[in-house]
């Protein structure tokens, strides 16, 4: 009777080794704005692994993003949320949001300066492979991680979810050196056909190695459970398509970091 307790007891604590997610808040600065990331990752995994760094929508350091996190550290990943608006910023006022992500979607320099410093927080890691590193952004986070790509960072891919794919500075492309992967939804009001086009005929001017997947019926946000809740016309999550370019975006991971 002693022998099976005593197996019991090894097996219950192999699971609770194995399941050692650890989740910190990172503070940082850029220039001087204090931030505070959210860094995610396996304790029970030994040695350096692949970084991911996620930037949020326009809501700001929300639970969503740090879910993400989690589920990336689960599957053996290093993940960071980024700060992007400064002292761990979130609101659920739509107009709040706006004023937050406004000011760095019309100062793009800014922008990919404050992605930058969320990224060269991440290569600090010690249990991160500097040479496998890449970025994902959510709507407001996609444009962000676009921009880190334009800005010449020398990471292995970018990946975008129902991300605003504008470009103030469209000759910026040809300074992207990673594999790009965009995620939109084929009904999506705030990231136009006419959006999809320009940014297609942008990146076929240059050497990026690029692809973009359409989602059938669905809109903006598909990828949140809680989309809804905002209660905001053409904002919906959509199962399948959160399903669907999440396991796409394992596949792209999987390319990268070979």
């Amino acid at each position: 009777m002693s022998r099976v307790m005593a197996l019991l007891a090894i097996l219950v604590g192999g699971s609770v080794a194995m399941a050692a997610v650890k989740v910190e808040t990172v503070n940082y600065t850029d220039g001087n704005t204090q931030c505070k990331g959210v860094l995610a990752y396996d304790d029970a995994q030994q040695g350096t692994r692949p970084g991911i760094l996620i930037a949020p929508e326009w809501w700001g350091l929300t639970q969503y993003p740090q879910d993400r996190a989690k589920q990336l550290a689960r599957m053996g990943y290093v993940a960071f949320v980024a700060d992007i608006y400064g002292n761990g910023q979130t609101t659920e006022d739509p107009q709040a949001a706006g004023a937050l992500a406004t000011p760095f979607l019309q100062d793009r320099a800014m922008m990919r300066q404050r992605i930058t410093a969320a990224l060269e927080q991440l290569k600090k890691q010690s249990n991160v492979d500097g040479n496998r590193i890449a970025a994902i952004g959510y709507c407001f986070g996609g444009t962000a991680v676009l921009e880190l790509a334009r800005s010449g960072a020398d990471i292995s891919g970018v990946v975008t979810f129902h991300g605003n794919l504008s470009n103030p500075n469209p000759g910026d492309d040809r300074n992207i050196k990673c594999k790009v992967l965009v995620q939109t939804g084929a009904d999506d009001p705030m990231v136009t056909q006419k959006s999809v086009n320009a940014f297609e005929q942008e990146m076929r001017q240059t050497d990026v190695d690029w692809y973009l997947i359409s989602y059938a019926k669905a809109v903006h946000a598909f990828t949140n459970p809680a989309a809804d809740a905002h209660h905001m016309p053409g904002v919906a999550y959509n199962e399948k398509a959160d399903k669907r370019s999440w396991q796409c975006m394992m596949d792209f991971f999987g390319e990268i970091f070979k």
